[in-house]
């Protein structure tokens, strides 16, 4: 029993410690049509010369 229980544990431990991370991708890439269709819809919102920022997904005013 004492055998069982000591080659269950090395198995137990063995496995988590080989066990793989898989992560996601991270990609800076950034999309030139949708920062140029933010952009516009930034003039039209904001006004010329009133827009802060503009990135892909957002935009935000003075």
């Amino acid at each position: 029993m004492n055998r069982i229980a000591s080659f269950s544990a090395i198995l137990a431990a063995a496995a988590l410690l080989s066990a793989c991370v898989f992560a996601p991708p991270v990609t800076t890439s950034t999309d030139a049509n949708a920062i140029g269709k933010m952009s516009e819809q930034a003039l039209a919102t904001c006004g010329a010369g009133n827009v802060k920022e503009v990135n892909a997904k957002s935009f935000s005013c003075k």
